[in-house]
């Protein structure tokens, strides 16, 4: 495992799951901090960095989604594994949606969400380094900052990207012209199969499109392959 160094904060409300869960990680070298309620966790987020965020749904205080989201509106961009009983289809896509990067359903094997925290910090690590080669990219009058996460659209609106548009954007930018499928951007950014990519990915291109597209409704720059994927271009090729 290749989480050795890492720190993870620990939310979780079962003190015997928290338990087993840091004993497994602490093993592999990873130094975790443990918290129980959402409140605290946010705490936590606002105090120090980590590496990862490994935080339950059902939380006393305030909710892990809840932590979630107002994290990212700060613009916290700790990759974040969602552990939840709640298992449904929406539940999945709305925690997508507010920036987890992976959502683990109880009851799991701990040797399942070791591979998850392996995968999540790869997915960290390959971010990072594709963003140190290209650290920015300009198209269309837009101008956005890999690094930073900010960018500067055609109208002059400054904008924060989330992590996820982020990566999204930078994998369709480095394969400019080319068709990327929804499954090679799933296992790219997100890393796993298992989730509603269509309906997750799409939303995700609509964001984008709505700050960089002047019209978004006939993008220059975002185009979508119906029943592929996608295709980035710098608005001087027809899609």
């Amino acid at each position: 495992m290749n989480a050795e160094g890492s720190t993870v904060l620990l939310v979780e409300d079962e003190h015997n799951l928290a338990l087993g869960i840091a004993e497994n990680l602490e093993a592999e070298g990873v130094r975790v901090e443990v918290v129980g309620d959402g409140v605290s966790a946010l705490e936590h987020l606002r105090g120090q960095p980590y590496d990862l965020v490994i935080l339950d749904v059902m939380l006393p205080g305030l909710d892990g989604f809840t932590v979630c989201d107002e994290a990212r509106k700060s613009g916290c961009d700790v990759p974040i594994l969602f552990l939840t009983a709640r298992d449904s289809v929406d539940d999945r896509i709305h925690g997508l949606e507010l920036g987890g990067d992976d959502y683990l359903p109880k009851p799991f094997h701990l040797r399942e969400l070791l591979a998850r925290v392996q995968a999540i910090l790869r997915r960290r690590t390959w971010y990072a380094s594709a963003s140190s080669a290209g650290a920015s990219l300009s198209f269309g009058g837009n101008e956005v900052s890999f690094r930073t996460y900010e960018a500067r659209s055609f109208d002059h609106r400054d904008h924060q990207l989330t992590q996820k548009e982020a990566m999204i954007l930078k994998l369709l930018s480095d394969r400019e012209g080319e068709v990327v499928t929804r499954a090679e951007i799933l296992d790219r950014v997100w890393g796993y199969d298992l989730y509603p990519s269509t309906r997750t990915i799409d939303n995700f291109i609509v964001r984008l499109r709505k700050r960089f597209e002047p019209d978004p409704e006939n993008p220059h720059f975002f185009h979508t392959m119906r029943g592929v994927g996608y295709r980035f271009t710098r608005g001087d090729a027809e899609p």
